[in-house]
Formats: C-alpha cells, sequence, structure tokens
C-alpha cells in the first residue's frame, strides 16, 4: 500500500473492525443465511455516507472502499470516487432529475430513500456493474458514527485537526486534487490501530459501535456474515494485517 489516500481507507477498516464485532454483541449469536466471508476470497462494499445533505435515508455517498478479505482477513483497500457512477437501470430520485442530476440513480444518491438496505443493494449492483467484481457484503456508516467510535477509542485527535467529515469529504487526493492530509490521517490511523488492541479501549469501541447500530447510524447487509466472520476470526485475525 504504497499510495497515501489509502491511509484514510486504513482509518476507516479499523473503525468497520469495530463494527463488525459490535453486530455480534448486538445480536449474541450467528444468524443463519447470508454468504459465508472467513473462507476464500471476498469483497466488502464500504459505503461512507455524509448526513449533512438532508435526505430520507443514511446520507449522501460521498466516498466508498472496497476492502478484499482473504479467508477471512483484510488484506487491502481500494477507494474510490463516486462522482459519476450510474445504476445500469434504476432510476435517479425525481427531486434529484428535477435539479440536473441525470436519469439514472447515481452511487451518490444510492441511500436516498427510508429504505437503507434497499439502497445499499444498488450501490452494491452500481460498483458491481462498473469494476466488474463480485460484491460479498456491504457496510454503510455515517460520520456521526464514524466519528463516535473514534472519540471512544480514547485517542486524541483535535491536534491533528482531522476528523471522520475530512475523511469522507475532503476526497481531492482520489481524483487529482492537490489536498494533502496523508501524515495526520496516518498519526490517526496507527493510534487507532493500537486503541483496538487495548481490551477496555475495545470494549468502549464496541459499546459505541452497538449505540450507533441501535440509532441506524451503521448498517451491514446481509448482517448475518459479518457476525459469522467476527465469531469465527477474532477481531484481531480479520484486521491483522493492517
Amino acid at each position: 500500500m504504497n499510495n497515501k489516500n489509502l491511509l484514510s481507507a486504513i482509518v476507516v477498516v479499523l473503525v468497520i473492525g469495530i463494527v463488525v464485532v459490535g453486530f455480534g454483541y448486538f445480536t449474541g449469536e450467528i444468524s443463519i443465511g447470508g454468504g459465508d466471508l472467513t473462507h476464500g476470497s471476498k469483497k466488502i462494499l464500504v459505503l461512507c455516507a455524509d448526513e449533512s445533505e438532508p435526505r430520507a435515508g443514511l446520507g449522501a455517498v460521498d466516498m466508498a472502499f472496497v476492502v478484499s478479505l482473504e479467508d477471512g482477513s483484510i488484506q487491502k483497500y481500494t477507494p474510490f470516487y463516486p462522482g459519476g457512477m450510474r445504476h445500469p437501470t434504476a432510476a435517479e430520485p425525481s427531486s434529484a432529475q428535477a435539479q440536473g442530476a441525470g436519469s439514472r440513480l447515481l452511487l451518490h444518491d444510492s441511500l436516498w430513500y427510508e429504505d437503507n438496505e434497499k439502497g445499499m443493494t444498488l450501490a452494491k449492483e452500481i460498483v458491481e456493474a462498473h469494476y466488474n467484481v463480485k460484491i460479498d457484503g456491504v457496510i454503510a456508516v455515517n460520520t456521526e458514527a464514524m466519528d463516535a467510535i473514534i472519540t471512544a477509542s480514547g485517542i486524541s485527535e483535535g491536534s491533528m485537526n482531522i476528523s471522520a467529515a475530512d475523511l469522507v469529504r475532503e476526497n481531492d487526493q482520489l481524483h487529482g486534487g492537490s489536498m494533502n492530509r496523508a501524515d495526520a490521517v496516518k498519526t490517526l490511523a496507527k493510534k487507532l490501530s493500537v486503541a483496538a488492541t487495548d481490551t477496555s479501549k475495545r470494549e468502549n469501541m464496541v459499546t459505541t459501535a452497538i449505540d450507533q447500530i441501535q440509532k441506524g447510524h451503521i448498517i451491514a447487509i446481509p448482517q448475518s456474515s459479518f457476525i459469522q466472520l467476527i465469531s469465527s476470526k477474532g477481531f484481531g485475525a480479520v484486521v491483522q494485517n493492517i
């Protein structure tokens, strides 16, 4: 991972690692159904939503990642800018069309409606069609949830002037800009990684993740697949290559 743009992906995936632990604690059991994420090569789509753009759903998808798993362990993170990516057939919301957004659904607007799981499925279909890949699971998380988990880790981010909103919104580097927050993001990623290995801090982060799940700020589909992943492999095994 020699591209500095991927540093922000590390932060997101660390948060997601805590999130999937939270789903396991939240349900208390491994549900049946869903695909197996613990064996073979799998891909998870992570949608980072900015709730400051008001809509019935989770928010506007301003940043996304494909996380590659090998036998349940994270191997690679591929960030991409959602701009211009459209669904092959699904329609853009009529109100967005009236504002000139075009006829086919943008990935940016996939979480427009109240039914977030349907929106996440549409987002999955967009990414699969655009990149010709198979997506095995989807996680959507808004900036409020990410910030809450970062805060729960006990790290101090004030001096770094970086937040989840920065990671989601300020993605110039992904499409040719000159913004450079690599050092700040790298520092944050390292601190989060250390915090996630501390039992007491991890428990605090998991508790926060559960609260954010209950508030609907974090959604995973198929939920049972993520529960099976963390129950079978453990948090440390999933994130061992970060």
